[in-house]
């Protein structure tokens, strides 16, 4: 168990990594949340009046009248992005033991609101038992907050199922949710990442194949046939106040957003020379109008109303575009850059565990495991669009066997979720402007003003020198 609660300073830090708390289910996007509800002061005033009410479940934990362990279950899923699915999971689980009651709360202002509110019950001496965390939150949850891993609760009070981690998930989806100190913080919960999806009809339209491009030298091509046939848009890859899919782009070209230096810190190291012809690629797409620049939902609602033949964005967006699109729409997996390995960064939260006190903590892991059980992660992929983080959901009779039969929409966010890296966040103070380098240099290479070799190169060094002081 971890603790170091630095009140003040984590506060602050919590409300200014909000541009990086990605979420992959969308309105659900994965790489952008919405604020839902309350501002951060009301969500702090909610996490202040529901202590108060003895809703907290403090070192000793609480018990209702009949005896049974109450824990909370802190989410940041609202109604129409997951919401309903966990208040039914929920039910499921309470009903279906006698010892233990789980009290779900909903935080608005996803990950920064419950960070803030969660900041707000430690300061108290209180906490949840399980809490959802947002990726770009990981170091900073693990720094700041006592949590138990999972491996020490399963061996302290699920010792027959030792070895479920390790069976259950694959080693890179693990991974996900382990810190810069190597320790496994939580277990990865909801997960998206980027696919594009396309329209059959325009290919065909076209004369293109219509199971669509496999690289993105092929994307440029198709691309470029697509306005030539139809004078359709091409392609459009999402632009929202994040640089998730970008980054998928530029890893798959074998480069890496931040390494590890001789001295073991830190530093930018993108401007590769593939990593700059990707670049180029789609700022040469957008000067010859065969790709969008524009924001996110324009670029969505053009695919979803027939004017652009392919999008690039989250597969939590399949029911949107599903539910949306008149004509034949499908997904493939994320393109690849040559021969090079696909690199596809995850969007979406891990699950931890905040509870204190035995009693708390194996209730805690009980109800987790119940969310891990694969019949309760086929509920959670079919009502939100996240893909499951457990290896064996998709192919179980009674996990997602049907369902993706049905959906196959879903087949290519899952058939490469062994190239899942994590997302990147820029480490110490520097992370919400080393950020916004990277969206002002997306911004000026695919607007005209500079090349991608000057852009990346200039936001590199920039950024290295933000990050040599921390």
């Amino acid at each position: 168990m971890k603790r170091s609660v630095k009140s003040m300073t984590a506060l602050v830090l919590a409300a200014a990594m909000a541009v990086l708390s990605g979420c992959g289910a969308a309105a659900t996007g994965s790489s952008t949340q919405d604020a839902a509800g309350s501002s951060p002061a009301q969500a702090g005033a909610e996490a202040g009046n529901q202590a108060g009410n003895g809703t907290g479940t403090g070192a000793d934990g609480n018990s209702s009248s009949d005896g049974k362990t109450v824990i909370e279950y802190w989410h940041c899923n609202a109604e129409t992005q997951g919401g309903l699915v966990v208040d039914e999971l929920v039910k499921q689980f309470n009903e279906s033991n006698d010892h233990i009651q789980v009290v779900a709360k909903y935080n608005p202002d996803m990950y920064k609101g419950l960070m803030q509110n969660l900041q707000a019950e430690a300061a108290a001496g209180r906490s949840p038992a399980l809490v959802q965390i947002g990726w770009a939150f990981l170091d900073y949850f693990s720094n700041n907050f006592s949590y138990v891993s999972p491996q020490d609760a399963i061996d302290r009070f699920d010792k027959e199922d030792a070895g479920f981690l390790k069976d259950k998930f694959l080693p890179n989806v693990l991974g996900l949710a382990v810190n810069s100190e190597g320790s496994q913080v939580g277990i990865p919960y909801s997960l998206s990442n980027p696919v594009l999806y396309i329209n059959k009809d325009i290919l065909r339209e076209a004369g293109l194949p219509e199971e669509g491009p496999a690289t993105w030298q092929e994307v440029r091509e198709f691309a470029k046939t697509i306005k030539e046939k139809t004078g359709k848009y091409g392609f459009y890859m999402q632009e929202p106040a994040d640089f998730w899919a970008q980054q998928g782009l530029i890893e798959s070209s074998g480069a890496k957003m931040l390494i590890a230096n001789a001295e073991g810190k830190k530093e930018a190291a993108f401007a590769t020379e593939d990593a700059i012809a990707a670049m180029q690629l789609m700022a040469d797409m957008v000067k010859d109008q065969t790709a969008l620049h524009i924001s996110w939902e324009e670029g969505c609602q053009s695919f979803i109303d027939g004017n652009c033949a392919m999008l690039y964005t989250t597969i939590a967006r399949r029911a949107s575009v599903q539910k949306g699109a008149q004509f034949d729409v499908a997904t493939v997996k994320s393109p690849l850059w040559n021969d090079r390995e696909r690199m596809v960064p995850a969007g979406g939260c891990f699950l931890a565990i905040t509870a204190q006190g035995d009693d708390q903590v194996k209730a805690a892991w009980e109800f987790e495991k119940f969310l891990y059980s694969v019949e309760s992660m086929a509920a959670w992929t079919e009502g939100t669009g996240y893909v499951p983080p457990r290896k064996d959901v998709a192919e179980a009779e009674n996990g997602l066997k049907t369902f993706l039969a049905e959906n196959k929409m879903m087949n290519a966010a899952i058939e490469q979720m062994d190239g899942v890296v994590p997302w990147t966040a820029f480490p110490g103070d520097a992370g919400l402007q080393a950020e916004q380098m990277l969206l002002d240099m997306r911004d000026q290479i695919l607007g005209g003003q500079v090349t991608a070799e000057q852009g990346m190169k200039a936001a590199q060094d920039a950024i290295n020198q933000l990050l040599a002081v921390q």
